[in-house]
């Protein structure tokens, strides 16, 4: 009687340990596991376009794959900040990232042509040269770290701001310490003007120009606008000089791992989510500026032809520093799409 009572004893404990171990199968298997689970992270606002588009890439997969695939979209540092995203996407910690290009120097160095002085006049030759074999061979450069690009969305053109006076001329830059990304281009900029430079992460600018740690920065007028910006920086300057791009990278192992069928799926959602991007970058960037001209807090400098051609002047020692670095071929490539 005992032994009958504690083989039944035994079998309930196996059946309900299966069960629980059943319960426990990788989320990125799919099947009968469940969905795969896509982490998408980055360390911009929902409402910026990054993070719309981020929205719609969750919503278009998920759509696209019947439910086969779960995309968590991760906004605003909420999992890494711009130094530890790199390395999660790397580890598998997160699947899919979008980091600003000048983050991604420290793999490949000639990805720092997005930071160079006016090398695009405009959007139209920007979106030309991602299209390009020398953009593309680029996306493709990072297997050594077990990432690849899925696509490029544009932020837009940078402003300069800051606290102390108008920037009108390069000699106004003159012992001003700016908030850069992380590269030595930007540090070449700041310095051909007579500036300072600090790397401080994204998510810690705004104190950072609050606090004094440093007293401008640059910035597409939609991360100004949703980043406020306004509050700490009462001087902006209209210059277009250079560019906040993002390359949608995923993990290789991961990418290379999922069945066809749903990485036809999630190309098509990438592709789709992508014109989106681009679209509302355009609208936003636009629309933010508005808002900072109408917020009453910034006294606003356009540069006219002959302002322009100064800076232009004063910054052109950079591209003799950095052209054996980022490579002749893909500045003159980039160069290239800004002809009709």
């Amino acid at each position: 009687m005992r032994r009958n009572k504690y083989f039944s004893l035994m079998v309930i404990v196996v059946t309900a340990l299966s069960l629980t171990l059943a319960g426990c199968g990788s989320s990125t298997a799919g099947g009968d596991k469940g969905p795969i689970v896509v982490k998408f992270a980055h360390v911009t606002t929902p409402d910026s376009p990054k993070g719309m588009a981020a929205n719609k890439f969750k919503e278009l997969a998920e759509q696209k794959t019947n439910g086969k695939v779960k995309v968590e979209v991760y906004p605003s540092s909420q999992l890494y900040g711009d130094k530890e995203e790199l390395e999660a996407v790397q580890s598998g910690n997160v699947q899919i990232i979008a980091p600003s290009v000048t983050k991604l120097v420290g793999m490949n160095p000639q990805f720092q042509y997005v930071d160079l002085p006016f090398l695009f006049p405009n959007n139209e030759a920007v979106y030309k040269f991602w299209e390009s074999d020398v953009n593309k061979k680029l996306m493709n450069s990072l297997d050594k770290y077990n990432v690849m690009g899925l696509a490029m969305w544009p932020n837009g053109f940078k402003q300069f701001t800051n606290k102390v006076r108008p920037l009108v001329e390069p000699k106004d830059f003159n012992g001003i310490k700016f908030r850069t990304q992380a590269g030595k281009v930007l540090e070449a900029q700041f310095s051909a003007l007579g500036a300072g430079s600090a790397t401080i992460a994204f998510g810690e600018t705004y104190a950072a120009l609050q606090q004094g740690t440093v007293e401008g920065q640059e910035n597409t007028f939609n991360n100004i606008d949703t980043q406020k910006y306004q509050e700490v920086q009462p001087y902006l300057t209209v210059s277009n000089h250079g560019r906040i791009d993002y390359m949608i990278i995923v993990n290789k192992s991961f990418w290379d791992g999922l069945p066809a069928d749903i990485r036809k799926a999630l190309d098509e959602a990438m592709a789709e989510a992508t014109k989106y991007e681009i679209q509302q970058a355009e609208i936003l960037d636009q629309k933010s500026m508005e808002n900072l001209k109408n917020s009453g807090k910034m006294q606003f400098t356009v540069l006219n032809e002959a302002q322009l051609a100064a800076f232009q002047q004063a910054m052109q020692p950079v591209y003799t520093q950095f052209e054996s670095v980022i490579g002749k071929d893909l500045i003159e490539a980039a160069k290239a799409a800004s002809k009709k």
